[in-house]
């Protein structure tokens, strides 16, 4: 894959802009709004309240889904998971993500742009390498709230109110969490006032470590999923604890998780 690179002033978080005032819809006719999908991110831990996980990775073979590699370990929240806003419906069949919450959004997210300490990286998605003047705008009252900026140039109220800076080796004692990751897009532009913000995928701290609402990951883990990961085959990135996977992968057309590890 060929190094890409861009520098908006702003990343959007999110490929739908008001998933919550969506009417319901049978989880069946949801699946159409990631039908395109050529790649898919999977994340399965084992209930609401997990903080580890397992992560997969598929591409679209026919009318089903090939797993590429192998499983991988991941953390997520460490007050577990929660449905968020992404291309599926709304649902109340358990805990609603809200900013703060310590929670990773679950659903089915379209996946945004890759960013990181270095220049650039070995990936099909858009890339921008972040500056010690870029924050995530975790602030629900700000205009900016869940968006990436330069707070250089940005001007809005509670920019400087953020306590999410993207270059955390600068700004938070040598941190390398966000030394590689790329944007889960939950909430865009924050549509949903204290719907969560700045979810991302990225490096773990240590194994096992739970996050504030991402997913983590070792290094040997993200660079070979940035790398693979191709913004022209529009993948998305799925969170689910294991019995919601179980009730919505016939309807959402998810892969056959359980037929696959026992053929693996």
């Amino acid at each position: 894959m060929s190094i890409r690179r861009t520098a908006p002033l702003l990343l959007s978080l999110a490929l739908v802009t008001a998933c919550a005032h969506r009417p319901a819809a049978p989880a069946a006719a949801e699946a159409t709004h990631w039908a395109n999908a050529d790649q898919l991110v999977l994340v399965t831990t084992p209930d609401w309240d997990a903080t580890t996980g397992e992560l997969r990775r598929y591409e679209r073979a026919g009318d089903g889904w090939r797993q590429v590699g192998d499983a991988a370990p991941i953390t997520v929240g460490r007050t577990g998971t929660a449905w968020g806003i992404g291309l599926h419906a709304a649902r109340s069949d358990g805990p609603v993500k809200r900013e703060g919450d310590g929670k990773a959004p679950a659903g089915v997210f379209a996946i945004g742009p890759a960013f990181g300490y270095a220049a650039g990286v070995r990936t099909g998605l858009p890339y921008r390498a972040m500056t010690a003047n870029d924050w995530c705008i975790d602030v629900p009252a700000s205009p900016m709230y869940n968006r990436i900026v330069d707070r250089s140039v940005a001007k809005a109220a509670g920019l400087d109110q953020s306590t999410e800076p993207m270059r955390r080796d600068l700004h938070a004692d040598g941190d390398q969490r966000y030394r590689e990751g790329f944007v889960v897009e939950h909430n865009r532009d924050g549509a949903v006032a204290n719907g969560g913000s700045c979810i991302f995928a990225h490096l773990w701290k240590a194994p096992g470590e739970a996050t504030a609402g991402c997913t983590a990951m070792a290094p040997a883990t993200m660079a070979p999923l940035l790398a693979w990961l191709d913004a022209r085959r529009h993948p998305v990135f799925v969170t689910l604890p294991r019995a919601q996977y179980a009730a919505l992968k016939g309807a959402w057309r998810l892969p056959d998780l359980d037929r696959q590890e026992a053929t693996r």
